[in-house]
């Protein structure tokens, strides 16, 4: 594992207490006054970073086995159409209505650690029901058909999603608050590299072993979830390792990093984490929050137009294109290898330039993407060279799309309510991707548009309408894109 290098002193956490209270803290209101120091050591962050990054890497291989390319094979095997392969997208993403409400009962906890230990811990035993079907149905215990089967494992999915949306708000803040500031795109950048690599390695194998299995494509599914249940498990053990925050203490706290010089017996602070203090500037109620309001408009349009037409991909190739799993499998691996290679470039980029700029000019690629799909056939040339570009091209600029979305999150939502403005946004984003989805799928069943094919493109001009609102979005010590092409163009005219 490529381990992560935190530069600090001590992270300081400042909560409810009279003892050990810094200057800055003496002028805040008085329920503020008092609180009390939790110090984080330099070693403790290390550790919660590092142990965050196993987590996300056996995370990975769980939600590759209940999600993606291998759920979708397997219920094209069990004769799904193409509004349940919808459903298969649109589920996860509408239950995040619930992140809100999530959000609400995390902060009257005491422990982030907890709280995402059981809500995740849940989401992830209910899919051990779906592996024992499966081998009751293979063994001939069970009067389950393919119909019931599909209905099952939609059911799963839609408890196993609400619940990992319970705690989603959560686990991100716990994040925004163990992950400095001025690091977050370059250790993002790192995590999601780790399990892109991961993704790599695994789907592949997953692919193969599901293709090549002696009992059917049915079975094999059931075998490798079992090994993604385990994988579950190891990520959540992961957490342990990870220092808690008590959200109780730092709804009204302050996060100092310290560093110390040989040559100087005084000590200097910097901003760690908190790209909107509280102290002297309370921030606003959501619904006044402009920039949040803006954020949410891009966020929410974004969501809606690129699950238009992104979770039917594979779709086209299984259904389609009629080509075996294995082979896409192949293709995700390069789409894995292609994020993963990119995700370390674009953190570095990101803390250079600013993760606006990147969403708008990348969005731009990713927009236009759904057009390369249009006229890809079973032939040798789209399956040797222009669905593996396709899927590079795809690693690639997504990665970009993931990673600067969640930092740009992180830097324009107020420490005090953080996890609110998270739910809040993941519940626009969830309930608009699921409208999109649904859309999606009942187009590609009327052969009126055009089917896929005609779904594609359609999604192609709402991807580039969703990017208007970035223009507009403030980001904390950037300038925005607008006051940033005024000034391109003044130089150019000087010139």
């Amino acid at each position: 594992m490529q381990s992560v290098q935190v530069n600090t002193g001590f992270f300081e956490v400042t909560q409810n207490t009279q003892s050990a209270v810094s200057p800055s803290v003496l002028s805040l209101s008085p329920r503020t006054q008092e609180s009390q120091l939790q110090r984080i050591s330099k070693n403790a962050i290390r550790r919660s970073l590092k142990a965050s990054t196993m987590d996300g890497m056996f995370a990975s291989v769980f939600e590759i086995t209940t999600g993606g390319i291998l759920l979708s094979n397997f219920l094209v095997e069990l004769g799904a159409t193409p509004v349940q392969i919808g459903m298969l997208s649109s589920i996860p993403m509408l239950v995040n209505l619930l992140q809100p409400l999530g959000a609400y009962f995390s902060e009257r906890t005491k422990s982030r650690h907890n709280f995402c230990l059981w809500t995740h811990g849940v989401a992830r035993l209910i899919w051990l029901f779906l592996a024992i079907a499966i081998g009751m149905v293979s063994w001939g215990k069970s009067d389950l058909d393919n119909h019931q089967l599909v209905v099952l494992t939609l059911l799963i999915i839609l408890a196993s999603h609400l619940f990992a949306a319970l705690g989603s708000a959560s686990w991100l803040s716990w994040m925004a608050m163990l992950v400095p500031r001025q690091l977050r795109g370059r250790y993002f950048g790192i995590r999601n590299s780790i399990s892109s690599f991961t993704r790599l390695l695994y789907v592949p194998l997953a692919g193969f072993a599901i293709s090549f299995y002696p009992g059917g494509h049915i079975q094999g599914y059931g075998l490798v979830l079992l090994f993604g249940l385990i994988a579950g498990a190891a990520s959540l053990g992961c957490q342990f390792f990870k220092a808690d925050i008590n959200p109780q203490s730092h709804n009204y706290s302050e996060v100092k990093i310290f560093s110390k010089h040989k040559s100087q017996n005084q000590t200097q602070n910097q901003d760690l984490s908190l790209d909107n203090p509280i102290i002297t500037n309370p921030s606003p109620g959501i619904w006044k929050d402009s920039n949040f309001l803006i954020f949410l408009a891009y966020f929410g349009l974004w969501m809606f137009s690129f699950n238009l037409s992104a979770p039917f991909f594979n779709l086209y190739m299984l259904d389609t294109l009629n080509l075996d799993v294995s082979w896409v499998t192949i293709y995700g691996s390069f789409q894995a290898g292609a994020g993963m290679l990119m995700l370390i470039l674009w953190g570095k980029l990101a803390d250079k330039v600013g993760n606006r700029t990147i969403l708008f000019l990348v969005g731009i690629l990713v927009a236009i993407i759904p057009v390369l799909w249009v006229g890809i056939g079973a032939n040798s040339l789209s399956v040797w060279l222009w669905l593996p570009l396709i899927h590079i091209i795809i690693g690639g600029s997504t990665a970009a799309i993931e990673l600067c979305s969640n930092n740009l999150q992180l830097s324009i939502a107020p420490v005090r309510m953080q996890s609110i403005y998270f739910a809040i946004a993941a519940a626009v984003a969830g309930g608009s991707g699921a409208i999109g989805t649904t859309i999606g799928g009942f187009l590609a069943e009327n052969l009126v548009f055009g089917g896929l094919s005609g779904l594609f493109l359609i999604s192609v001009g709402f991807r580039l309408i969703a990017l208007v609102p970035l223009l507009f979005v403030q980001e904390a010590r950037r300038q925005s894109l607008t006051t940033m092409f005024k000034r391109l163009r003044k130089l150019q005219l000087t010139n």
